[in-house]
């Protein structure tokens, strides 16, 4: 993917969030340097995010957003966490929020093979340690999910998610398999381990 605003650049200061890791938060650039990728100019950026610390990204690859737009994505997931915490929600639709596949992964309006690419991405989280938290960030848009849940819940949902998640890769990828087999071959292969993984598995289900 590329940046939202190739053709403007980044610049020093500039507030930015990255559109496939939603769950490392606001990023500020700290440095801007030139840089070529195949052969086209680009910048390399450094860029302090909250929840990741500080990354070197090119901006000819990452996904970055400007900050306006990720300020109106977590006010939305902060209000759902607000309400969760006072209790306006019961457990059940908790356990269903925490449980559900991103919208990046569903969203109809958005491409059957960009739904299938976001899908696989999912399987990045691991359900330990770091990257669990990292999770019950996206799922919730709580900065510290420890405040509201346990490491213990948070293994449980995630164990849902999982299942959830599987299901869904199983439907999208059996749909794009079959309007366009060459597409889902080439996504599946450039996917990373554990999806793969996940893939035979769902696979050896059906």
């Amino acid at each position: 993917m590329t940046a939202q605003n190739p053709s403007d650049g980044w610049s020093f200061g500039d507030r930015v969030m990255h559109g496939a890791k939603p769950e490392w938060g606001i990023g500020l650039i700290t440095a801007v340097e030139p840089a070529t990728v195949e052969g086209k100019p680009t910048q390399r950026l450094t860029i302090r995010f909250e929840r990741a610390g500080v990354r070197k990204l090119s901006a000819a690859v990452a996904d970055l957003r400007p900050a306006e737009e990720a300020t109106r994505m977590r006010d939305a997931e902060e209000h759902a966490a607000a309400k969760a915490a006072l209790g306006q929600v019961d457990e059940s639709r908790i356990a269903e929020v925490l449980s559900e596949v991103p919208e990046a992964a569903c969203d109809p309006f958005r491409g059957l093979a960009d739904r299938f690419k976001a899908t696989l991405d999912l399987y990045r989280f691991t359900g330990q340690g770091s990257s669990l938290l990292d999770w019950a960030a996206m799922q919730t848009g709580l900065a510290d999910p420890l405040s509201r849940f346990s490491r213990h819940d948070l293994e449980r949902h995630f164990e849902r998610f999982q299942r959830a998640l599987d299901a869904h890769a199983a439907e999208i990828g059996l749909e794009l398999a079959r309007s366009d087999p060459a597409s889902a071959s080439k996504i599946v292969a450039a996917a990373p381990e554990p999806a793969k993984a996940a893939m035979r598995r769902v696979a050896g289900r059906r």
